[in-house]
């Protein structure tokens, strides 16, 4: 079979903050990818603004590397796929990995193989991919190398692998300084007999295979990610399987419903570094860009319009997570930040408050997130948008929430799903590592979500490892306390197991909410005789309605305040003589902390200035007569 001996195609996978971007950087770097004047920032492949702030990776991105042999050889293209370490994101890696022919399992030399290298390595091994071992951050004072190929080892046996994948080769680096070695380097240090990423680019060469092709058969090429531009419209980016694929070509498109129709390339691309350029051919294996389709979606074909053969779509896990996305139904929809009308009229310019704007922009998501779902719900203006995990959902709104939209997003759902008659919920594998002394208190926090505790192991460093199986619905609202009872020190990371059936109820959150009684601005007054009851969300001068949580309750139940009361004034005081000193300062929950904050009563409302939990039924006279009901029921 002829092989394309110039080029290679490889994703790098491994866990969250492994370090997968930064030594993407570094390849980029030494391979001559920029000019010498060049302002390089780190972790250029995040170039996202969401990427940017939470340090990880959300979009896989592709990227190509001329490598130059030091024999003096032709130079070889290294087409490099940067993938999500979050298997929330796990339509991304599924992705990413039908583009390629091996992978770089990139592991950290402490923390060893964690969950998402589970499940990043069972994708590629299900797809029968040869893998190539980094141990990464070797320079760690607490790394732990042999240690770490060990457990990779196990984790191959557990994962089934089968004798050629076990036999994987293994380099050492360190990427934040740009080395590697194929010699162990001593623990705590960075590999000494190199200087730069020469061993990774060689045994990269040596361990993927170069694309294979059949001589003369007809075009073939998959559609794996789709990107957009202001004048070219959409851009599906593909991976050449056969043929040639060329500029102003005519060529057949397979639709995903096995529909034909003929369609023109205007514009062929190939990636150089992080950059786009103009091409005239892709051959076989080659990774392009093509524009001049405005409907094309993920998984489809491009083939030989006289003999138009179909590749088979690509498949992703089913989603596990869901909530309610819709519009803004609050009494301060569309007033800006503060609530005041008149101060915020430039800012709400753009708003987006409609049902029309809302179900476009969730079209618009499904077109290039292949692993979420939107559903229609009894009601015009609420759709059910369900995905894999908290964290993609809470990010989809927060890039909404950004691009001005004003939503209401309802408490988090598990999907469930029956199995010869019987109901079944999702399950997540949680990985956990605490110091010794917070051992009895994650176990209780797990015993109360009916987690089962599957295995344990003491490193002898004063850390432990625990792994649990727990249904997914009891890991919603779990990190903010698992944080709380760890004093921020524990770690914790889940991956999909599958399905169990149904674990019974739940009673994750034991405090009741504060909730204001009327409309009208926060008082310090207030603040300061309701602190007593409970923890407040709330500063001075806040705006709030009828409905709307104002904090947390030291009891159980829901209670009523009000939180907008005023002292009374006489003319020897003055309305600035409030006492701000004695107010505790308000505890901040973000987008994600405030979905896991909210009870089946209530929901987030969501604008691009603030993130307010509010009650679904705002009246109160309303909502006892809904809770008097249901006692009687």
């Amino acid at each position: 079979m002829p092989t394309r001996h110039d080029i290679r195609n490889v994703a790098i996978v491994a866990h969250v903050d492994h370090g997968k971007t930064t030594i993407v950087d570094a390849m980029l770097k030494q391979a001559g990818a920029f000019a010498a004047h060049q302002q390089l920032d780190d972790r250029m492949m995040d170039s996202n603004d969401l990427e940017r702030e939470k340090g990880i990776t959300i979009l896989a991105k592709n990227t190509a590397v001329k490598y130059h042999p030091k024999d003096g050889g032709a130079p070889i293209t290294i087409n490099i796929i940067d993938t999500p370490g979050h298997a929330d994101f796990g339509g991304e890696v599924e992705r990413g990995l039908s583009m390629v022919d091996a992978v770089v399992l990139l592991v950290d030399a402490s923390e060893g193989p964690l969950p998402q290298t589970r499940f990043v390595l069972r994708k590629a091994l299900q797809q029968r991919l040869p893998v190539i071992l980094c141990i990464n951050k070797t320079d760690r004072p607490d790394s732990r190398i042999d240690e770490v190929v060990n457990e990779t080892y196990d984790l191959f046996l557990d994962l089934d692998a089968d004798e050629d994948q076990i036999e994987f080769p293994i380099v050492y680096a360190c990427g934040r300084d740009g080395v590697a070695s194929l010699t162990k380097p001593e623990d705590g240090t960075v590999p000494a007999d190199s200087d730069n990423l020469e061993p990774f680019f060689s045994t990269i060469l040596e361990h993927v295979p170069a694309p294979t092709y059949e001589e003369d058969a007809p075009l073939q090429a998959h559609v794996t990610n789709l990107d957009a531009d202001n004048f070219l419209g959409r851009i599906a980016l593909l991976r050449v399987e056969q043929g040639e694929l060329r500029k102003g070509q005519t060529v057949a498109w397979i639709k995903r419903d096995g529909t034909i129709s003929n369609v023109r390339i205007t514009e062929l691309m190939m990636t150089e570094a992080l950059t786009r350029k103009p091409a005239e051919v892709a051959g076989p294996g080659d990774i392009c860009a093509v524009a001049g389709i405005p409907d094309i979606m993920i998984g489809e074909t491009l083939a030989d319009p006289e003999n138009p053969i179909a590749l088979p779509l690509i498949t992703v896990d089913e989603p596990a997570i869901s909530m309610v996305i819709g519009t803004n139904t609050s009494p301060l929809v569309g007033r800006g930040g503060t609530g005041k009308g008149a101060d915020a009229k430039a800012a709400v310019k753009d708003r987006k408050v409609t049902a029309r704007q809302v179900k476009d922009r969730l079209d618009r998501e499904l077109i290039g997130n292949v692993s979420l779902r939107v559903l229609d719900t009894e009601r015009p203006d609420a759709w059910e948008v369900q995905g894999r995990g908290e964290l993609a959902l809470a990010i989809l709104v927060e890039q909404m929430r950004r691009e001005g939209f004003e939503l209401t997003i309802g408490k988090p759902q598990v999907v469930t799903k029956m199995v010869d008659g019987k109901v079944h919920e999702p399950v997540e594998r949680m990985t956990i590592d605490v110091p010794e002394e917070h051992m009895g208190a994650v176990t209780q926090l797990m015993g109360v979500r009916k987690g089962r505790m599957d295995n344990m192991s003491n490193h002898g460093s004063g850390w432990v490892r625990m792994e649990f199986v727990v249904p997914s619905r009891g890991l919603i609202g779990f990190r903010t306390e698992f944080l709380t009872q760890t004093r921020g020190t524990g770690i914790g990371h889940s991956i999909h197991e599958g399905h169990e059936p149904w674990f019974g109820n739940l009673t994750t959150r034991n405090n009741g909410s504060l909730v204001a009684d009327r409309a009208g601005s926060v008082t310090a007054f207030a603040m300061t005789n309701l602190q007593e009851r409970g923890v407040l969300f709330t500063d001075p001068g806040t705006e709030v309605y009828e409905g709307m949580i104002v904090g947390e309750n030291s009891r159980s139940d829901d209670m009523d305040v009000n939180i907008t009361k005023e002292k009374k004034l006489t003319n020897m005081r003055s309305s600035s003589a409030d006492s701000f000193e004695a107010i505790v300062p308000p505890r901040k929950l973000s987008l994600e902390q405030s979905l896991e904050f909210c009870r089946d009563d209530e929901c987030v409302e969501v604008t691009p200035e603030a993130v307010r939990i509010r009650k679904v039924v705002l009246d109160q006279k309303e909502r006892s007569r809904s809770a008097s009901r249901a006692k009687n029921a």
